[in-house]
């Protein structure tokens, strides 16, 4: 079931993630794209909102880890729709092995699990579905594809490429997972809470930290994140400037 956040703005929570519709028919994109075999379900909300057959201008990844992409290569294949991603993740989506500057905590052990598997097997299992069908976002100033008004923020830290995607007349705010609206281990309940992402999968936690600042100083009035519900009001602006604050000094009540 998709949920209306804002004008031309919808929702699908799927398997604990959030997939976002954007526009209206025929010209829309999708942003983020869900774990696997969750291309089913996008496609029936798509067509919900758009009408049979309904195809996105594009699929916009706000960052490159698997719970985002793991249904885009299925769904452009499908839709025959560009897929896009800053190029700071374009390495997460090529595939293969990672040099050590990008890997995150859950990198790092699993490039130690892999060196003790044959070099075929560890081959296979780092192949990428999205080898050579992702391109990078162009340029802040050549706007973001599909969505003519609305602009990219790099807000690196939970990934090197992650980017929001940010609507200033309204201050509809895309977050992927620069902040949570639900407690780490709350993703599937309905408690709207900001929270951090995981330290364990976030590939620069300092980085990290200046990303919630970054996005507060936006003042969104609907804050739309990877996981969790959707905060919208006069008070979401201020909630995620306290927050952010917090965060950067290491409180624990964060």
């Amino acid at each position: 079931m998709t949920h209306r956040i804002a004008p031309d703005v919808y929702r699908l929570p799927v398997k604990g993630c959030n997939v976002y519709f954007v526009g209206s028919a025929p010209e829309w994109v999708l942003i983020d794209a869900g774990w696997p075999n969750s291309a089913g379900a996008i496609r029936r909300a798509a067509e919900s909102l758009f009408g049979p057959g309904a195809r996105p201008a594009a699929i916009l990844l706000t960052h490159a880890h698997p719970d985002h992409i793991g249904s885009a290569a299925e769904l452009a294949r499908v839709w025959d729709s560009p897929i896009y991603v800053h190029a700071d993740d374009l390495p997460y989506v090529n595939g293969g092995s990672l040099p050590d500057s990008l890997l995150d905590p859950v990198g790092r052990v699993f490039v130690l699990f892999t060196r003790l598997l044959p070099a075929r097997t560890v081959e296979r299992i780092t192949a990428s579905p999205l080898k050579g069908m992702v391109q990078p976002l162009p340029g802040p100033e050549a706007g973001v594809p599909g969505l003519p008004d609305w602009e990219y923020v790099h807000v690196p830290g939970h990934s090197p490429g992650h980017v929001v995607f940010f609507r200033r007349r309204d201050r509809v705010l895309i977050a992927g997972d620069v902040v949570l609206t639900a407690p780490l281990l709350g993703m599937l309940t309905a408690v709207k809470k900001v929270s951090r992402p995981p330290w364990i999968a976030s590939w620069n936690w300092e980085l990290a930290k200046r990303g919630a600042a970054t996005i507060a100083e936006l003042k969104p009035a609907v804050l739309a994140t990877g996981h969790g519900i959707p905060l919208t009001g006069e008070r979401v602006a201020d909630n995620l400037a306290r927050f952010a604050t917090r965060w950067s000094r290491g409180s624990k009540s964060v």
